[in-house]
């Protein structure tokens, strides 16, 4: 026993300043690198590397999860629903005001050479288009089958020379549609194209119509023609209101929503047209039309978007923000139309909690992508993009919801395990986000707030430590060493004491033999 504690103080003694340093150095060093890769997985994959490994690999075999017992099984429906519920609620839709890819996307990239559209992005745009602008039929009729194989085309130019020669064979609405949403390069260019694809349209869909009850083939061709006819009409309705010409674009909206609910095809509800025609009474600042619109969509039975949340938030804000002061509040109380007001704006933000910081300019716009995801940072661009200005007109509606909207986060429970109003936030929001916008030069807004893991803060903290005594063993070496090993002396006495406490409990030759061996 006495031979082993001479051997060791002998070793500790004989240990320079130097060994120190490079001992502090090199565990500095090793955390400092698993600190960076740690970091560096949780901003790619939000999730820490360790706690993954020890999750996945570690606890299965340290007998963690037991899949016989009936609670687990039940655990795992469970986990089974709730990720049901998070697919049906991370579903992508498309953008009701999205821009046109040549005259406004394409004129983008000439100026900045930034792309704003991700391949994610497009390539849903792609099989929308098929879906609205193609049926099993189009193999009879040539320029129809030609249109097919365009859609397909991952290629711009090569589908803007198959939309060119269909138009060679006959007036094809599908060829025009293609040339308009690509090719032209300004809005008056695009609206002639989509004019003569509506005249095109409006054909296809008469004949159609008269043939839709001879088979199932042709029900498939006048659902097609039918959505063609109204994509064609609602973007005519577009290009009014960007040239200016807003009461002609709303009464067109008006005759598209109408049309929209006499006809029972359930791809006309993805386009949404209710929320073109918000954003252009908006405009024309004809409120009670806005109010009439909102209080046939603000249903509970349909889905919500941030356009029905916010536009009711900015109506009811409307009513007070022009004499609102946070100061006169706070010392007489808020007053009935002031406490709906700021309902109807915790109503929007609980919604989507990312909308106040581009409205409020916290934080920079960048062009809208052609879909969106409800909750997300995508909607909230794609709203703010379109609805700041009518926020900006309305007098002091910023400034009572700079005052109020962080309020919200208060109501709502935490962890976001249930909702206050709506359901809870859908935690896969992020990953479609990343999808949908172009992270190269726009940071996505995250929501909730992702706490660092607890590996990521004990490397740091193991990093910063082991530097700093690699700092100053290197400045005080001496100094350090009788640091050293007064530690190591105070943390091997307790071992002494119990060595010792053995030693004269155990007979001497007994212990003599278990040192032997």
């Amino acid at each position: 026993m006495f031979g082993t504690e001479s051997s060791l103080s002998m070793f500790l003694n004989t240990l320079t300043p130097k060994f120190y340093v490079a001992l502090t150095g090199t565990s500095s060093l090793i955390s400092g690198l698993i600190l960076i890769f740690e970091w560096w997985y949780f901003r790619k994959y939000g999730t820490s590397f360790i706690e993954q490994v020890s999750v996945s690999h570690l606890r299965p075999l340290l007998g963690g999860v037991d899949s016989s017992s009936p609670s687990s099984s039940s655990a795992s429906n469970g986990d089974a629903d709730s990720s049901r519920q998070s697919v049906s609620e991370c579903k992508v839709w498309r953008n009701p005001l999205n821009l046109f890819r040549g005259a406004e996307y394409n004129r983008y990239t000439w100026v900045t050479g930034r792309e704003p559209l991700t391949y994610y992005d497009m390539n849903l745009s792609a099989q929308d288009h098929q879906t609205f602008f193609t049926c099993d039929s189009d193999h009879l009729r040539p320029a129809d089958a030609i249109m097919q194989k365009a859609w397909r085309e991952r290629n711009p130019q090569a589908r803007i020379s198959a939309a060119h020669e269909a138009l060679e064979l006959e007036d094809c609405a599908t060829a025009y549609i293609l040339l308009a949403e690509e090719e032209a390069t300004t809005i008056m260019e695009a609206e002639r194209l989509f004019k003569q694809a509506l005249k095109a349209g409006e054909g296809c869909y008469r004949r159609s119509q008269q043939l839709q009850h001879h088979g199932t083939q042709y029900e498939a061709q006048h659902r097609r023609d039918t959505n063609v006819l109204v994509y064609i009409k609602r973007r005519l309705a577009m290009c009014s209101r960007k040239l200016g010409r807003t009461r002609e674009a709303v009464k067109m909206m008006r005759d598209l929503c109408v049309f929209q609910l006499m006809k029972e095809f359930p791809l006309l509800s993805m386009f949404n047209i209710h929320e073109n025609l918000l954003e252009s009474l908006l405009e024309l600042q004809n409120y009670a039309d806005v109010q009439a619109v909102l209080a046939k969509y603000d249903d509970i039975s349909l889905p919500k978007s941030a356009t029905i949340c916010y536009t009711a938030a900015l109506l009811k804000a409307r009513a007070v923000s022009d004499k609102f002061s946070p100061e006169a509040a706070s010392r007489r109380g808020l007053s009935t139309a002031e406490m709906n007001a700021v309902e109807a704006i915790h109503r929007a933000v609980e919604f989507n909690p990312h909308v106040p910081k581009y409205l409020l300019e916290m934080k920079s716009l960048i062009l809208p992508p052609e879909h969106i995801l409800k909750r997300g940072d995508s909607e909230a661009i794609a709203y703010a993009f379109f609805h700041l200005q009518h926020w900006k007109r309305v007098e002091g509606a910023l400034n009572l919801l700079h005052c109020t909207w962080e309020g919200t986060f208060r109501m709502i429970p935490y962890p976001l395990e249930k909702g206050h109003l709506f359901y809870p936030y859908p935690i896969c929001t992020e990953t479609a986000d990343r999808e949908l916008l172009p992270t190269v030069f726009h940071e996505v807004s995250v929501y909730p707030k992702k706490e660092l893991p607890f590996f990521i803060l004990f490397t740091a903290g193991l990093c910063s430590f082991t530097a700093m005594l690699a700092l100053l063993t290197h400045q005080f070496p001496e100094l350090m060493g009788v640091f050293a090993k007064a530690f190591l002396s105070t943390l091997f006495a307790p071992l002494n004491f119990i060595m010792e406490k053995v030693e004269s409990i155990l007979p001497s030759s007994l212990w003599h033999q278990l040192t032997r061996i």
